[in-house]
């Protein structure tokens, strides 16, 4: 009579595992399909609570990046609590003088890009200059992306705070969907109430969070889930913060190179691209506006478009190759990186799913999804090696 070991194999800890060269079996096919709801079930809840969860996970996320800063500051005043406070109260202090210096020079540069585009709508000779300056299909091109209403509505100071007031409504959901037809601003206002408070009590509880979680697992699991952890943790701080913080310095130094070259729209461009640039390779999409607008700046000024063209260039050039060879080196190293390829499905995957929500989650629950299949494939050689000895 065959033993319970001829069609399974018994890991280290004695936990049975099904044998992947014998056929599946009703237990096996079971378990699958009840894995498979699972996952169905998760993915639709957390659609379903996609707008209540986007603040406490933009919140999380935040004190992701923050808690270094926290704990440092720890370390200075002795009290958890002051370093929340004084960490708090200096993000938004930071991101306030940004918003202050920023948004009236966004909008300047706004207004000054929809009065070009005027021009080359209403103005024959400068408009007769571009057509012979440029390819007869892209200047076709131009001209009707100039003539066209939507463009020229977003290209005032008024219509880009009006798009940017509905982007912001977009980022913050959830309590403002619960208090439709009050005042915007009112929500606004208390949807960054409602992610600052998630962020002040994530911050206090993630020094003990760290110590103490282990505490509510049983102890045969204790071990495996702080490895499994650890290594979930190495991937996320080699990728996530490291990547962000590098999309945030190359949007920096975007801006200021489109600002020294003149070109209109440097900082918006530049921010967009520095951006788009967490996931490797694809801030190049941000680079054919800025190439159109370096040609219209040159234009404009009565020179050849070519040359505002190359001078887009040049800074894209210059900030990549520090990109490549000072920022990721010793900001990211050589950790466990994500591919570009996997980064770019990820954020396609996960917000098709679930819309902003899965933007928010796509590279930590990769970052997850990785880590949690990198230690599957290490046990199952294990064990496949400790059967072949046996």
């Amino acid at each position: 009579m065959p033993s319970v070991t001829d069609s399974k194999t018994c890991d280290n800890k004695g936990i049975l595992m099904l044998d992947p060269n014998k056929p599946y079996t009703l237990d096996r096919v079971v378990r699958m399909v009840l894995s498979a709801g699972f996952v169905i079930c998760l993915i639709w809840s957390l659609e379903y609570l996609a707008t209540v969860l986007v603040p406490f996970v933009s919140a999380l996320l935040m004190a992701y990046l923050l808690n270094p800063v926290t704990s440092a500051i720890e370390k200075k005043v002795g009290s958890r609590g002051v370093a929340v406070v004084v960490t708090v109260l200096g993000s938004i202090g930071f991101f306030v003088g940004i918003i202050w210096v920023v948004v009236p020079m966004m909008t300047s540069e706004i207004a000054h890009m929809g009065s070009v585009l005027q021009e080359l709508v209403s103005n024959q000779e400068f408009a007769e200059r571009v057509r012979t300056s440029l390819p007869p299909d892209l200047w076709v091109w131009v001209k009707n992306f100039a003539a066209d209403r939507d463009i020229q509505d977003f290209f005032t100071s008024s219509g880009a705070l009006a798009i940017a007031k509905g982007v912001a409504l977009k980022v913050m959901p959830g309590i403002t969907g619960v208090l439709r037809g009050t005042a915007s601003l009112f929500t606004g206002i208390l949807s960054l109430g409602v992610i600052l408070l998630y962020l002040v009590f994530l911050l206090g509880d993630f020094g003990t969070i760290q110590k103490q979680w282990q505490n509510y697992l049983p102890k045969g699991y204790r071990q495996d889930a702080t490895d499994f952890l650890e290594e979930f943790k190495q991937t996320m701080s080699h990728y996530f913060r490291g990547q962000v913080i590098i999309a945030l310095l190359v949007g920096v130094l975007l801006s200021i190179g489109f600002l020294i070259i003149g070109l209109p729209l440097a900082l918006v461009l530049g921010l967009f691209i520095g951006i788009l640039n967490i996931a490797p390779y694809l801030g190049t999409i941000g680079l054919a506006p800025a190439v159109l607008l370096g040609g219209l700046s040159s234009l404009e000024a009565g020179d050849s478009p070519w040359l505002g063209i190359g001078l887009v260039l040049l800074v894209f050039v210059v900030v990549q190759a520090l990109q490549e060879i000072v920022l990721i080196p010793r900001i990211q190293g050589e950790g466990l990186g994500l591919s570009p390829w996997m980064i770019i499905l990820a954020l396609s995957i996960w917000g098709k799913l679930l819309g902003f929500l899965g933007l928010l989650i796509a590279l930590p629950v990769t970052c997850l999804l990785l880590s949690f299949y990198r230690r599957l494939i290490a046990r199952r050689d294990k064990v496949m090696n400790e059967a072949g000895q046996g």
